[in-house]
């Protein structure tokens, strides 16, 4: 999509499709990763997990969509997504950290994260 857009940005098109795939990847898996913490028995101890994921899922799918808006870019504002959603990741990421040897399902959500927070940062030092 981004090829076929009419408008020119200063951003490199290819770099900038992988970092929105990565993020949307993370936002689906972190929005995966807290519906199976639902499904735990001990749902209350996972709580802080939960509400990890749902910020970070949130965060992704918001960068996703100021990234895919090739018109008139404002760099700072875009700055601040994917800063946002570097903290976001690093948060997410260390957090279900600590449960990845006991869950599959958060395992794969820090690789999410971890991949999510270095193709952000790199795209964030192509633009500053």
């Amino acid at each position: 999509m981004i090829h076929a857009h009419l408008g020119s940005t200063s951003l490199d098109p290819d770099p900038l499709a992988r970092v929105i795939e990565t993020v949307t990847t993370c936002a689906q898996t972190c929005t995966a990763c807290a519906d199976a913490s639902l499904s735990e028995e001990m749902v209350a101890d996972r709580r802080r997990c939960i509400r990890s994921d749902l910020d970070c899922a949130d965060i992704c799918d918001a960068t996703a969509r100021v990234l895919s808006r090739l018109t008139s870019v404002d760099t700072q504002v875009t700055r601040a997504q994917l800063d946002a959603c570097i903290t976001a990741c690093q948060a997410c990421g260390d957090e279900c950290e600590r449960h990845a040897e006991m869950h599959e399902h958060c395992r794969i959500w820090t690789e999410a994260c971890r991949a999510c927070e270095a193709a952000c940062s790199e795209l964030a030092d192509a633009i500053r």
